[in-house]
């Protein structure tokens, strides 16, 4: 009984286990081009590698059905198509070439058989039974964020095939690109020289696998494989380029993989493929053991569908279809769904089982390929995967520098001293050509030059420079005189740059060092490194003759406003001694010593006689006469300071007047050109003094631009040598405008000009290098590291103070023509004020001399105050009496008398 139990049960498993089994055998089919040979490989091995998994599918095996149709042969791939359909197939890969996939996807929507395709389909929907793996809206936005995050701002687009323009569809909706597709046949020059004019250094490629290296090399072929010149490679099998040949040009190539072919699983695939072909016999050539894009995909696809298959819930069958019939494959939706949501979803082993889940239901489940983490969206596009970024280092190694994600977008992971070591370890041995102008010091031809070859010829500050840069860095240099001089001016109409600027952007030169200044049209143009010099505009000009002395040179230590007051003082003290001194008693004395009673007294103090005592005191020569009261003697000790003090002052400055020769310059600075109009001035055409004058917006400036452009002849020249022997040979007559070093430089070897005026403006010298070259920041750190150690102001003393042809000019000293300025009412006011302050303390103490007095005769006499007040101011101001009677007391009994001074009724008499 319990045997017969048990039996039952096993007979009901299996029985079960046979309703939801799949087929013993379950064919797959593969339509390949011709010349899909990896493709091909790659499926077949991965049929191999699932069989032998017993993990997937352990009850059932795939057979592969392979075929080989020639490319875009629809007719052919249709009947291969019908032949596997009448075998019963699982599901049809491939093939590749776009109009025999399209015709291929409809025959199996017709018979609802999965379309597995691994190939670019740029069309934005599916059919109900196809899946595509490489979605390329995806990848058109991993080209623009990478190209974003390289900073391109205008590139060309060479392409050969209208699905290109799909995927770049996106690059073109934010930058301003030029597009150009690759002509018929295998010879791309014409067009490669034609995109050349556009100046332009930043390619992206999308060609085929197989045309990238044709067209790289004979990019090479016409110039367009430099260090400046950047390329983008859009194919997803970068890394099976071979540049090797490339590895020398400098050029900066960048590309994608979506394949890492270090991953062990790759590996490991590619060791199998040639252990498998070695036991068939056959030696797979070096070609085949490097996995494609394609080949990688075909394998994920094909691992894909398998544990698709795996998973299913219900019984599946696979009939034989006919193409004429219009019988169809049940199971074909259910198979194409899963697939879809596979890398999603999967039920869960409690699930009730068919192919429509509640979110209650489904499980989260991933296939992780050899193309990495597999899903897709609900259309079938595989919209979500992961992109390595590679550049082509030395030795034509690639290395990864970034990735790119979906939602990550492009991440450069190398840092900026790796970026600079690169570029420093390119620039190393390299040999650059530098174009520079004969201009001293900068650049100057040596003596013997005729005699010379390469660079012995030149010598000069920017020549040191470069070759101390060099060292630094490690590369050669070949320098190379500009073929018009000019050192680059944009032209207004055509928008044309000419001179120095024009070799760099054609790219004729990789630097350009002379005094270049930088300029914001020159910066939009070109590259420059950090600023070797720093300088402004300034004025050279004739050096002022000497100043013939004067008649009146004597006079010349004091200004004419000093001369005015010391007169004005001079008049002033003397007429007040005289007042003071009529009116201080002690000032009226006998005339005759021997005399005990004199009858009269005088005064010393006339008129003149004060004249004379001041004007004496003054030139230190002194008087007969001397003060007697406080507040005259006041006034002489005042008077004798003041003249201690102007007379020392005086006699400093005339000595520094008679040593020092004074220089008569009609202008001190720019103002003072612009406003006179007897000199003429002008500036080198097209340079950047020329610039700074014509778009300034300062009055002065602009005034003197339209006065430089108004004049005639031209006040221009075509070089500041041109300019500095103009303004020798003018006799004072014409100024230059130019930079203050080349100043400098010129007056400390031509004695007879010099430089006038402070800088209008501040600005540098740098060296200028292609747009966007690769070695502006090396250059840049080398300048850098050079004036940080003082090299630079070594090699300014050394060409500026002791270069060749100096003339060692003997300067004159600031303190010099200090020593000689006259002296103004600001250096000896203070002299003035004491003097007035000593006047008014004499006044003060004369006033009260004088009241004393007259109280004192009011005492005596027997009068009021005010009576005797008013008889001694009248006797004061009659300034002819300068002698009176001397005051006798009265009598009592001649109290009534008519006058106390003898016969005059009233005053004093002069009478001796």
């Amino acid at each position: 009984m319990k045997v017969t139990i048990i039996s039952a049960l096993i007979v009901f498993c299996w029985c079960s286990l046979r309703i939801f089994a799949l087929p013993d055998e379950i064919n797959i089919g593969g339509i390949f081009d011709a010349n899909s040979v990896v493709q091909k490989m790659a499926f077949k091995y991965a049929v191999d590698l699932v069989n032998r998994d017993r993990d997937t599918l352990t009850r059932s095996r795939l057979v592969a059905k392979i075929a080989d149709v020639p490319v875009d042969d629809s007719f052919h791939a249709s009947k291969k198509v019908c032949a596997f359909l009448k075998e019963g197939v699982a599901a049809i890969f491939g093939p590749q070439s776009e109009n025999t996939a399209n015709h291929i996807q409809s025959m199996c929507d017709t018979m609802r058989v999965p379309h597995i395709q691994t190939r670019w389909d740029y069309r934005l929907t599916r059919n109900e039974y196809s899946i595509n793996l490489p979605h390329p809206p995806s990848l058109g936005k991993a080209y623009y964020d990478i190209i974003f995050k390289l900073q391109w701002r205008n590139f060309v687009i060479l392409y050969d095939s209208v699905e290109g323009l799909v995927r770049l569809n996106q690059l073109s909706k934010k930058w301003t690109v030029t597009m150009r597709q690759l002509p018929e046949g295998d010879d791309y020059r014409p067009l490669l020289k034609d995109i050349r004019r556009f100046k332009t250094t930043h390619f992206v490629l999308d060609v085929a696998q197989d045309k990238v290296y044709e067209v790289l090399r004979q990019a090479a072929q016409i110039g367009l494989m430099r260090v400046y010149d950047n390329y983008f490679i859009t194919s997803l099998d970068f890394n099976l380029i071979n540049l090797e040949e490339f590895k020398d040009s400098g050029t900066n190539i960048t590309g994608i993989q979506l394949v890492d072919p270090h991953k062990p699983e790759l590996k490991k695939l590619i060791d199998d493929w040639v252990i498998g072909e070695q036991r068939a016999g056959w030696v797979l050539p070096l070609q085949m053991r490097r996995m494609t894009t394609e080949a990688a995909l075909m394998y994920d696809a094909v691992t894909l569908f398998a544990k698709t298959l795996h998973d299913l819930r219900e019984a599946v069958e696979i009939p034989r279809l006919h193409c004429e019939s219009d019988n169809s494959w049940q199971h074909g939706n259910s198979i194409i769904t899963d697939m879809k949501w596979y890398s999603w979803y999967a039920p869960s082993t409690d699930s009730g089982g068919g192919n429509v889940f509640t979110p209650n239901q489904l499980s989260y489940r991933k296939v992780d390929g050899i193309t990495g983490f597999i899903k897709f969206n609900t259309e079938g596009f595989r919209s979500d995967f992961n992109l390595d970024i590679l550049e082509m280092g030395q030795n034509a190694i690639l290395q990864k520098v970034g990735t790119w994600t979906l939602t990550g977008k492009a991440n450069f992971t190398r840092t900026w001293q790796q970026t600079e070591d690169a570029v420093e370890l390119n620039l190393q041995n390299r040999t650059l050509i530098v174009t520079t102008a004969i201009t001293p010091p900068y650049v100057m031809l040596k003596d013997d030059h005729e005699q010379r070859k390469g660079n012995d010829k030149f010598e000069g500050f920017c020549f040191d420079l470069i070759h101390e840069i060099s060292l630094l860095r490690g590369f050669n240099y070949t320098f190379k005189k500009v073929e018009d001089d000019s050192y680059g001016s944009k032209n207004r109409e055509t928008g044309e740059w000419d001179g120095i600027v024009r070799e760099l952007l054609d790219h004729k030169a990789d630097q350009s060092i002379v005094d270049l200044t930088i300029t914001y049209e020159r910066e939009e143009a070109v590259d420059f490194s950090m600023p070797f010099m720093n300088l402004g505009i300034s004025i050279i000009y004739k050096k002022p003759q000497k100043k013939s002395p004067s008649l009146f040179s004597f006079m010349s230590p004091f200004s004419a406003d000093v001369w005015i007051y010391m007169a004005t003082a001079y008049l002033g003290v003397s007429v007040l001694l005289f007042i003071l001194a009529r009116m201080a008693p002690d000032e009226w004395d006998c005339p005759y010593p021997c005399i005990e009673e004199p009858e009269e007294l005088e005064n010393s103090f006339t008129l003149l006689n004060s004249m004379w005592f001041i004007i004496g005191t003054f030139l230190c020569q002194g008087a007969d006469i001397a003060p007697k009261a406080v507040s005259t003697r006041i006034v002489a000790s005042i008077w004798w300071f003041f003249t201690l003090i102007m007379i020392s002052s005086y006699t400093a400055n005339l000595a520094a007047f008679l040593t020092v020769e004074r220089m008569d310059s009609p202008v001190e600075s720019a103002e003072d050109l612009a406003k006179q109009t007897k000199i003429k001035y002008g500036c080198k055409m097209g340079g950047s003094t020329y610039s700074f004058f014509r778009d300034s917006s300062i009055p002065t400036y602009q005034r003197m631009w339209s006065a430089m452009s108004n004049a005639r002849p031209t006040v221009f020249t075509k070089s500041n040598d041109a300019g500095v022997e103009r303004v020798s040979k003018s006799d004072g007559q014409y100024a230059f405008l130019m930079e203050s070093s080349s100043i400098e430089y010129v007056v400390e070897r031509k004695c007879e000009l010099t430089q006038v005026g402070g800088l209008l403006d501040s600005k540098s010298y740098g060296i200028a290098l292609p747009p966007n070259s690769p070695y502006t920041g090396a250059i840049s750190s080398a300048v850098l590291k050079l004036k940080e150690s003082g090299k630079l102001y070594i090699l300014k003393t050394q060409w500026w103070k002791k270069g060749k042809g100096n003339g060692n000019c003997q300067r004159e000293e600031k303190g010099d023509a200090a020593s000689a300025a006259e002296l103004g009412l600001e250096n000896v006011g203070g002299v003035f004020v004491v003097m007035v302050g000593g006047i008014a303390l004499a006044c003060l103490t004369a006033c009260c001399e004088f009241m004393w007095k007259a109280r004192k005769l009011a005492t005596d006499e027997g009068v009021s105050f005010s009576e005797e007040l008013c008889k001694e101011l009248l006797f004061i101001i009659n300034c002819s009496e300068n002698s009176k009677p001397v005051r006798k007391k009265s009598s009592p009994a001649n109290t009534d008398s008519s006058s106390i001074y003898g016969s005059s009724n009233y005053g004093y008499s002069d009478k001796k």
